[in-house]
């Protein structure tokens, strides 16, 4: 014999709302504080969902994607052929969204004196050729290069955007998470590193950057990244499993939305 549902209860079930599935969302310390107030705004509006961000850099959040420890992995890079064959490989199929785009601001500090740069010459310093800040137009004083560490889809970009795929100086110090980089810029008056647009504070001081050679130099900004100026500039991704997008949808569905899009400019990223 069935059971049934009293009436009352029927009735309770349908006036409340869908319940949200919970979702994790981990990777590029770039993305992570767009994703952390988008998914405070997503949970005001979606009291039953519950969304849980974490950092830790663009290769950390795809190999969690693959392990399946979380729904949405964040990165400031493509991913790799080799990261998509082993997803594919372990039946996962990988589907990428862009969320948004960021530009990627040279920083020295406030103190000193070297306000640009050329591509060339941030070559040179990041790969240990040009170790003095006179040499660049400074004071006589040793340059103290940091940097993100290898699993950072920031690290490869910039690698690929300035060094033109060249190597990095070997005695670079590299940085666990983009707040470091800013930190050790800030006490250290000969040190040069690289933030996404939205970390940059007083602090530090963000550098004019020219791509042809010296005739024109562009300082990072929401406005020159859109106008296609400054020309450090990427895309920002989104990563989940083909089969949960069920479940992701909701949430990257509200970042592309109107409201969505005006916070992403807010907080100084570049809408998709």
């Amino acid at each position: 014999m069935k059971k049934l549902i009293p009436s009352f209860l029927f009735a309770l079930c349908l006036c409340m709302p869908a319940m949200l599935a919970a979702q994790r969302i981990k990777g590029s310390d770039t993305v992570l504080p767009l994703t952390q107030e988008l998914s405070e705004m997503y949970m005001k509006r979606n009291p039953s969902a519950m969304v849980t961000v974490t950092g830790g850099g663009s290769g950390v959040g795809i190999s969690a994607l693959l392990d399946g420890t979380t729904d949405l992995a964040m990165a400031s890079r493509r991913i790799k052929f080799g990261e998509k064959m082993k997803m594919k490989q372990s039946k996962h199929e990988p589907c990428e969204v862009i969320v948004a785009y960021d530009a990627l601001a040279v920083i020295v500090n406030p103190e000193n004196p070297v306000g640009r740069l050329t591509r060339e010459q941030l070559e040179g310093i990041f790969r240990g050729k040009i170790t003095n800040w006179k040499e660049v137009g400074g004071e006589d004083a040793r340059i103290v290069v940091y940097s993100r560490e290898t699993s950072s889809g920031t690290y490869e970009f910039f690698k690929e955007s300035v060094l033109h795929n060249k190597n990095y100086m070997s005695s670079i110090l590299s940085m666990p998470a983009t707040g470091a980089i800013i930190q050790s810029v800030r006490q250290t008056k000969g040190a040069i590193g690289y933030v996404g647009l939205a970390y940059l504070n007083p602090y530090v001081k963000a550098v004019a950057v020219s791509y042809d050679g010296g005739a024109n130099y562009v300082s990072p900004s929401v406005e020159t990244a859109m106008k296609k100026e400054y020309p450090i500039v990427r895309p920002l991704y989104y990563y989940y499993d083909k089969k949960n997008e069920s479940k992701v949808m909701p949430f990257i569905d509200f970042i592309a939305s109107p409201e969505g899009q005006k916070k992403t400019l807010e907080l100084g990223f570049i809408p998709r």
